[in-house]
């Protein structure tokens, strides 16, 4: 078993990646910059490539060459995690930065349905490929100020339900809303204005109350029903039940 997972250096990411790993299951990490603390607890397990996600010229220049191939190579079971994600741009359309409004969607809508398009080429010898991609309450609930992040959340969940139909040989996917998480992005979301975000004050209240679920606790329920035999059979999902 070989797990292939975007984002794995900090928050929500840098978790999953420690419970692969914990389990003694190969990592292969994609993200802007590297994790040196995973790096030295498992270097024997841990491979990692600098890419920018949100850049799809060089994602596709990347899977244009074999190290996705060569990783996966050999492994009767292959997993992909698409974690990495941002929550900008926040705020009203006309507010919205154009070039923020692209980079967001390349990160986390492009970006995850080349890499899934490439593993399930890559890992066509695997007797079972599983691809998750971790969604959000915002892709089935409208919020202001979130017109993008509801947006690409929601395209990730059609992309798994569409995937799904087309039945594809020991392919099996899922799009899972892993639970509000105590990351950096929950802080960002708290720093953001009203006028941007007229929710903040539910998400401040989440946090004032103990009602964040830790980045290893997330991961670890998450990896548990990547892992599960009932992983799959829907294709979109939520943790929290």
């Amino acid at each position: 078993m070989k797990a292939v997972l975007t984002g794995h250096t900090k928050g929500l990411g840098a978790a999953i990646a420690a419970a692969l790993l914990a389990r003694g299951i190969p990592v292969l990490g994609l993200a802007r910059t590297r994790n040196r603390a995973l790096e030295s607890r498992f270097a024997a397990l841990l491979r990692q490539v600098e890419l920018d996600l949100a850049d799809s010229a060089a994602v596709a220049q990347w899977l244009a060459g074999d190290a996705l191939r060569s990783f996966l190579q050999g492994c009767k079971t292959a997993l992909l995690i698409n974690n990495a994600g941002t929550v900008q741009p926040v705020g009203p359309l006309e507010t919205q930065d154009v070039a923020a409004v692209g980079r967001a969607i390349a990160l986390n809508v492009a970006a995850p349905a080349m890499l899934s398009a490439a593993f399930a080429q890559a890992a066509a010898h695997a007797q079972e490929r599983r691809i998750l991609h971790v969604s959000s309450g915002a892709a089935r609930n409208a919020y202001p100020g979130w017109s993008v992040y509801c947006a690409t959340k929601a395209a990730l969940d059609h992309h798994a339900r569409a995937v799904a139909l087309d039945k594809s040989e020991a392919l099996r996917i899922c799009s899972l809303a892993p639970g509000v998480i105590d990351t950096d992005m929950q802080a960002e979301i708290r720093a953001t204005s009203p006028q941007r975000f007229p929710l903040r004050a539910r998400f401040e209240a989440l946090k004032r109350d103990g009602a964040l679920t830790s980045p290893q606790d997330g991961a670890q329920r998450l990896v548990d029903y990547l892992l599960d035999e009932k992983f799959g059979r829907d294709p979109v999902a939520d943790l929290r039940g």
